[in-house]
């Protein structure tokens, strides 16, 4: 069993203090509402607010950071793009390319930015640290996840606080994440709860209205939580969950598994039918307003699934497909792949452009409000398109 809702591990320092434990029924005041985040908001689906070019867009701007980039961007309020490498720096890039700030953290940042109305920008590094970042770059807190030893590091203990999915805002300013357990912050940076688990979650979690989590780890293991940070139920699959979950308008929750499955389960835990594909399903799905699911494989393929679980169509790529679809508000599908191309697809499968790069795309696009779409490549460029 994954345990119960615990507030030991961790601890927030810098501005916000070094205080932590579980709610304790003390009302916290809120903090800004979310602005961005990984999956487009708290159920990550994965929806863009603006249509995809008709035509293939033309590369503007490139910011070569020092080292890959396998996380997705995120554009602030202000037009400012947030984006993590494993330089092990995130780094503020206005507009034309310039870089506004940069923050080094301990380790690898593998996490897409979260970043609030207010600018604040929190994003978490396999130092086992989640970051609080102001928006003029000033560190305002940072709060180490449990209590591995090493912080930095490989092998099963080494990598199980790290913070590497995520993080979810919700709407009155609570940080949710994964490290060796599912976590909630306060925006001051102390800790909500905290749900311990046998091994490492490296997925963000999904926010559903009623304010439950849902959660993958490497245990195998789909976390339901409460909003108290109590276990509802768990769902042990066949291999490790490393696809972070999108939820339905209906509640429904999608992922896919090592076990090569894509998942559709009810709020209840209950399995509504899985979908088997020939690779690991390490993509998170992507959620059209027409119910359709989208989400690529190991195997090279996207997939286009009904909302029964029957599939509408797949699109070939040359290599396998680790970043999670998009969906833009024309009803596009912009996907990367480690063919070392960035795919664009109608939404009955038909390829409207592609474009290619000398790196793999791992993470998923983002695209500011004028149309521009932002990509990054595990040759650590990030690439500015319109």
């Amino acid at each position: 069993a994954a345990g119960g809702a615990s507030g030991a591990a961790g601890g927030a320092s810098g501005a916000a203090g070094g205080a932590s434990g579980a709610a304790g029924g003390v009302v916290r005041p809120q903090g800004p509402p979310p602005f961005a985040m990984v999956g487009g908001g708290p159920r990550h689906t994965g929806r863009l607010a603006s249509a995809a070019s008709r035509v293939a867009p033309a590369e503007r701007v490139a910011l070569r950071a020092g080292g890959p980039i396998v996380g997705g961007a995120t554009v602030g309020p202000d037009g400012t793009i947030y984006v993590g490498s494993h330089d092990r720096k995130v780094r503020a890039i206005a507009p034309d390319g310039s870089v506004r700030w940069a923050v080094e953290t301990g380790d690898l940042v593998w996490s897409t930015p979260a970043v609030a109305v207010d600018g604040t920008v929190y994003v978490g590094s396999d130092d086992d640290h989640l970051y609080a970042i102001a928006a003029d770059g000033r560190v305002k807190w940072r709060y180490r996840a449990g209590a591995c030893e090493p912080a930095v590091g490989t092998g099963p203990e080494g990598v199980r606080c790290d913070v590497d999915g995520g993080p979810t805002l919700g709407p009155d300013g609570t940080i949710y994440f994964g490290a060796d357990g599912v976590y909630a912050l306060w925006p001051d940076g102390t800790l909500r709860f905290k749900l311990a688990v046998p091994q490492h979650v490296g997925t963000a979690p999904a926010l559903a209205p009623d304010g439950s989590l849902y959660a993958g780890g490497t245990d195998d293991t789909l976390f339901a939580v409460r909003p108290d940070g109590t276990l509802a139920w768990e769902l042990r699959v066949g291999g490790d969950i490393e696809s972070s979950p999108a939820l339905g308008d209906d509640g429904t929750i999608y992922f896919g598994s090592d076990d090569r499955r894509v998942y559709a389960v009810t709020p209840e835990g209950t399995v509504k039918w899985t979908l088997l594909t020939q690779g690991d399903v390490r993509s998170s799905p992507a959620l059209a307003l027409d119910g359709t699911i989208y989400v690529g494989s190991y195997d090279g393929h996207l997939y286009a699934v009904r909302p029964d679980g029957s599939v509408a169509w797949r699109f070939r790529a040359a290599d396998k497909i680790h970043a999670p679809p998009v969906v833009a508000a024309d009803g596009a599908v912009l996907v990367g792949t480690r063919d070392d191309h960035l795919y664009a697809l109608e939404p009955d499968g038909t390829l409207r452009w592609h474009l290619g790069f000398a790196a793999d795309v791992d993470g998923p696009v983002a695209m500011a409000t004028d149309g521009t779409l932002y990509v990054g490549g595990d040759d650590g460029v990030l690439r500015a398109l319109r």
